[in-house]
């Protein structure tokens, strides 16, 4: 029994040990390889493992390249994935561009993929052209009529200007700057209910997909609407503006005649004080011009009746004045 087990003991190890070997060496991948007439060595996939490239990536997406008639190598592949991209997209890219007759090579393909755009959506989008939706723009015709408007873009990927170029946003922004300035050299907004295609043409006109990553094939108007009469709306506010200017003048100069009619009641009422104080002063100074025979006894009788006279005449007027109402003489 102790021949025996050993013998099974030693089989075990084997086993293990070529199931290790076997692991890490890839001989399955490299047998497919050969079946599938690609030319990769073993030693060259156990050169994967060390520098941490899945070799079974790299073989499946190089059988599938040479299958679809492309010339791409392992160290392409290989360079690729360990640069950050997505190798089995940029095979499906190429063999995509090789059906449709569109030139596309490995070197610029894999920029485009490392530049962070899908490759394989590129390529298909050259193919089937893409429809872009833009929001609802409202502009304003020179009547001050609003008119809103939404368009349809038609693009198609332009492969040469991926990299660098911008996106969709841009040609957004662009196709609604046209159509705003289209609308606002309208001289009515009838004009652009009427002809809707000329802002289609405009637009167009303008080239708006320079420095872009697409091609614009067309833009047609999908939806105008007119909207709300902003002139109208502008010039009310204006006169409500002009009106609140206006009565903020008026209580400006209102504040200021009170000011002046406060000002001129306290000079009166100065004035009247010291006309009461200066004819306080009156009596003292007649009393001291007696005493000092200054003034003479026929004098002062005569001034006393002057005065007499004088309050006799402003007794007689003044029921006149605060009545207001006229006396009749009876008969």
């Amino acid at each position: 029994m102790g021949p025996f087990i050993t013998l099974i003991i030693m089989f075990a190890i084997a086993l293990v040990l070529l199931s290790v070997l076997f692991s890490f060496i890839p001989v399955g991948l490299w047998i497919s390889a050969l079946a599938a007439n690609v030319k990769i060595g073993i030693f060259n996939l156990v050169g994967m493992r060390f520098r941490r490239v899945p070799p079974r990536l790299i073989v499946t997406t190089l059988i599938k390249s040479v299958k679809a008639g492309l010339n791409v190598t392992t160290n392409q592949l290989e360079a690729h994935y360990l640069a950050g991209g997505n190798v089995d997209r940029v095979v499906n890219a190429l063999i995509a561009a090789e059906r449709a007759n569109i030139p596309l090579v490995f070197e610029r393909a894999a920029a485009i993929d490392l530049a962070g755009r899908n490759v394989l959506e590129a390529v298909q989008m050259s193919v089937n052209p893409k429809v872009i939706e833009t929001p609802i723009i409202a502009a304003m015709a020179k009547n001050g009529i609003e008119v809103r408007a939404r368009a349809r873009v038609t693009v198609r990927a332009n492969i040469d200007r991926l990299v660098g170029g911008s996106g969709e946003e841009t040609i957004i922004a662009r196709v609604g700057e046209g159509i705003v300035t289209t609308v606002g050299s309208a001289e009515t907004h009838k004009e652009v209910l009427e002809n809707p295609d000329s802002i289609s043409h405009t637009v167009l006109n303008k080239g708006l997909d320079a420095g872009t990553a697409f091609e614009i094939l067309s833009i047609d108007i999908a939806d105008v609407d007119v909207g709300r009469n902003i002139g109208a709306q502008l010039q009310t506010d204006q006169a409500e503006a002009d009106k609140r200017i206006a009565q903020a003048k008026a209580e400006e100069r209102r504040a200021l005649a009170v000011a002046k009619e406060q000002e001129m009641i306290a000079y009166v009422q100065e004035m009247r004080a010291k006309v009461v104080e200066a004819e306080a002063e009156v009596p003292r100074a007649m009393a001291q011009a007696l005493r000092e025979g200054k003034l003479g006894v026929m004098d002062y009788y005569n001034m006393q009746n002057i005065m007499a006279d004088t309050n006799m005449r402003k007794s007689l007027a003044q029921p006149e004045q605060e009545s207001g109402t006229d006396h009749k003489p009876t008969k």
